[in-house]
């Protein structure tokens, strides 16, 4: 039988839910709803219904909550980068913590202390350092514009900026972003023009023809400037916007471009060319340099990840006589961080780029304790790598959203490190590996970090003890 659509009225919003969702709760049913707040109540009509939870949409606000606040982004709603704008940003921080305690009360098993109070990003807006814009040669349509193209009026379909949410083929052409600093809007705004104004191909992302794919702009902290712009080919149209590029930004200090004809937008596997300037840029975190190239990853919120690193270096809280093992490393950030403290530091990742770029870090920082290992984390940390390198005194471990492998974690369970520190951008996947190594380690210190204001994601780190009885 075929579901038939409904409306709630009166809807009181309890809760911030995953994915920038809000929680509310009808006669036992769970429902999630889209582009509300806690304290907003609304007319919700439930477009999905399961046997624990529903779906459903605002359809008439009632009463707005007092932690309602008026979004700064015109493109606020359609674009899904900031779901949480409209809501106070000491809101925001409530709930994020909530979200740490909520994923260890509730999925997982074992005693823990109270959080510290969450790391309030310094930078509400212009925080990011990175980001990715998406060429389309037919642009998300407003029902203004649908209104305006039905009546005849001419209106510019290709554009450049983020996909839409759910739509893998749809891109909303961005006008301003409040994520990054100047000159990216600039930047941005003047390679579509320029492209629009000289008829270069834009891509069509259904049957994957056209020039102009994506570009990528990075800025550091100590002022360079990086562009990167993604074609099918390099030929004299590619080679027009690439000049129009380094003759109107002459403060781009890297411009670099790669040629994608994949189905996909993944470029890590490409090689990235110089066009101007150098291969890589400068990014400086406390007194250490780190190199950047076109394809390393580095934390996106700069002045925060000085913040969770040094966090991480608190709880670690290494000596000269100590051995560290840094699992994920990266390129290298953290092992570098810690490593002037240490008698040595073993860093293991599986991307072999990251590796290289961790060595040239150390090395730039004049740091000759480090060493770098690349490959699957399971095969890798084995017990014979373990002997061949050294016991580990202190183990830092910053995995991706899924955690850590459970080999991976049986393995640090039999290394038995004094100190374990756990970095993550996932409390429930975190909850679940502390769950497993509290067999051995007791939970002593919780600190959650916002990296990312305006949306739903919240980095923790934890502190673990091996147990005296062991």
């Amino acid at each position: 039988m075929k579901f038939k659509q409904y409306t709630i009225e009166n809807l009181e919003i309890l809760d911030a839910g995953a994915e920038g969702k809000a929680v509310a709760k009808h006669e036992g049913l769970t429902i999630f709803v889209s582009g509300v707040v806690p304290g907003d109540v609304i007319d919700a009509l439930v477009v999905k219904k399961k046997k624990s939870y529903a779906e459903a949409r605002c359809v008439r606000m009632v009463t707005p909550s007092p932690h309602r606040i008026e979004p700064r982004c015109e493109h606020f709603g359609t674009c899904g980068g900031c779901k949480w704008q409209m809501l106070d940003y000491s809101q925001q921080l409530f709930y994020k913590q909530k979200q740490v305690t909520d994923n260890f009360q509730h999925l997982g098993h074992f005693n823990y202390p109270e959080p510290q109070p969450i790391l309030a990003s310094d930078d509400q807006y212009c925080y990011r350092n990175k980001l990715e814009f998406t060429f389309t040669h037919q642009r998300w349509l407003s029902n203004e514009d649908m209104v305006a193209q039905q009546e005849g009026k001419p209106i510019e379909i290709r554009g450049l900026g983020f996909h839409v949410p759910g739509k893998f083929d749809k891109v909303l052409d961005i006008d301003f972003c409040h994520l990054q600093a100047e000159p990216s809007n600039k930047i941005r705004i003047a390679v579509r023009n320029f492209a629009i104004q000289n008829d270069i191909p834009f891509y069509n992302l259904r049957n994957h023809e056209g020039l102009l794919r994506n570009m990528v702009i990075r800025m550091s902290s100590t002022g360079e400037l990086m562009v990167i712009l993604v074609v099918t080919n390099y030929n004299q149209q590619s080679i027009s916007v690439l000049d129009f590029l380094a003759e109107t930004f002459p403060e781009i200090t890297s411009l670099q471009y790669v040629i994608n004809q994949k189905m996909n937008d993944s470029t890590s596997d490409l090689e990235f060319h110089t066009y101007r300037g150098k291969d890589s840029m400068m990014e400086k975190m406390g007194d250490l340099m780190f190199k950047v190239g076109p394809a390393s990853f580095y934390q996106t919120n700069s002045r925060q990840a000085f913040k969770l690193y040094s966090v991480a270096k608190e709880f670690a809280a290494v000596t000269p006589e100590d051995t560290v093992y840094d699992l994920y490393t990266g390129t290298g950030t953290i092992a570098n961080f810690v490593a002037r403290g240490a008698k040595k530091v073993i860093g293991i990742e599986y991307v072999d780029a990251a590796i290289e770029d961790a060595k040239v870090n150390s090395a730039l920082n004049d740091i000759h304790n480090t060493e770098f290992f690349a490959g699957d984390m399971v095969k890798v940390l084995t017990p014979e790598f373990v002997a061949a390198h050294g016991k580990a005194d202190i183990i830092i471990t910053d995995p991706p959203r899924n955690g850590m492998h459970a080999d991976v974690v049986k393995q640090l369970l039999v290394m038995q490190p004094k100190r374990i520190v756990y970095v993550s951008c996932n409390p429930a996947t975190q909850a679940r590996d502390l769950t497993l190594l509290t067999e051995k380690y007791q939970v002593c210190r919780i600190q959650p970090v916002d990296m990312f204001p305006h949306t739903q994601h919240v980095e923790n780190v934890v502190l673990l003890e091996l147990t005296e009885n062991q």
